[in-house]
């Protein structure tokens, strides 16, 4: 028999990316970046295949010290995994475990959920606020029992975000034995923050996850990291594997994470392209909270009308999210894809909106 809590897990299903019967379908479910990685990701990426022969570095050096270059931060305070999923997994099994309890939100993060059931810990659901995280909720829901807090800020699905006074208030109010995890996936999009890199230096007990699966573009290696205090990235690198990450992810990450000209541009055009597909869904009678990530929460009139406009894109070869699965069924999520993806969900959309609400046929 598994250990308790693993058969309660729902395995997590990744956002569809093709449809049957349909070629190159525009694929907006996984909030992937649709200008791609760095070019200098992608030549160092290639390089390190003439290395492959050889085992990588267990200590992750030259990454730590980039990422810690490029962010102001101690790269001794910094550990590297496979995704921010697995910084995630790491500090379940060191901090929760049978009896104790994990925090997090009403639309979190799935694999939170996921993560406290595989170490034996119980999840603990408290309520969001019209789709945002709510600090007093999350105190209201603290025990003798709660070990770790987790919040995505940005979140994903919802793409709202928490503001530094109310997140100070949080680690502030915490006790000391409670680990705040600040999942930061998709920090970059926004300009001038810094993922709560502050609060880390400020309180002992909080942790920041970061990725390069979104705005680097490197999804499809699985690269991530995590800064915290000294001790706990300790504690976290007794549970690594020597060898989590290869010599051809190191390499790409160094090199995406030292290409600030990449990212200023994906981020300047995220940003654009996300007010216009906003702002053209609203026009279209669907509206949306303000995102500060790379994707919009696309709100219809029922569940019904969410899952009927989803089918509608799927034949016309657009392919969103559904969250239902988040407690939003009757929201979709959209990718913020290029203008010319983000021009034919839109108008997709409006043809399903003016047809009231079942659909229509394409003139394009």
């Amino acid at each position: 028999m598994p250990q308790p809590g693993i058969m309660e897990i729902k395995p997590y299903v990744g956002g569809a990316s093709s449809v049957e019967g349909v070629a190159n379908a525009i694929k907006l479910s996984s909030n992937e970046n649709p200008w791609g990685p760095s070019e200098m990701a992608v030549e160092a990426f290639q390089r390190a295949a003439h290395t492959l022969h050889r085992y990588p570095e267990t200590d992750h050096a030259s990454l730590r010290a980039a990422i810690g270059e490029v962010h102001g931060l101690d790269p001794d305070r910094i550990i590297c995994g496979v995704g921010s999923d697995e910084i995630i997994t790491f500090l379940c099994q060191a901090y929760a475990g049978p009896g104790d309890e994990v925090i997090h939100t009403e639309h979190g993060f799935s694999m939170y959920r996921i993560s406290a059931l595989a170490a034996g810990a119980t999840p603990v659901e408290v309520p969001e606020h019209d789709r945002h995280v709510d600090v007093d909720a999350i105190l209201a829901g603290v025990t003798e029992r709660t070990r770790l807090v987790f919040i995505a800020n940005p979140a994903n699905p919802t793409g709202t975000m928490v503001g530094k006074k109310e997140l100070a208030r949080l680690a502030s109010a915490l006790p000391g034995n409670v680990v705040l995890v600040l999942d930061g996936a998709y920090a970059e999009f926004v300009e001038g923050f810094d993922g709560g890199a502050s609060l880390v230096n400020r309180f002992a007990n909080v942790v920041m996850t970061r990725t390069f699966s979104k705005i680097y573009g490197l999804g499809g290696l699985r690269i991530g990291w995590g800064y915290a205090s000294r001790d706990i990235i300790d504690v976290l690198n007794r549970l690594r594997g020597p060898f989590n990450l290869s010599t051809a992810q190191l390499a790409a990450a160094e090199a995406a994470v030292r290409d600030r000209a990449h990212v200023e541009r994906c981020r300047s055009e995220n940003a654009r392209l996300r007010a216009w597909l906003a702002g053209a869904l609203a026009d279209h009678g669907v509206p949306s909270d303000t995102s500060s990530a790379n994707f919009v929460l696309a709100r219809f009139g029922s569940p019904d009308e969410a899952e009927a406009c989803d089918e509608f894109l799927k034949s016309e070869g657009v392919i969103v999210r559904r969250v239902a699965g988040y407690k939003l069924p009757d929201c979709l999520r959209i990718t913020v894809g290029d203008e010319a993806s983000c021009r034919r969900v839109a108008h997709l959309i409006g043809q399903f909106k003016d047809a009231g609400g079942e659909g229509g046929q394409g003139d394009d």
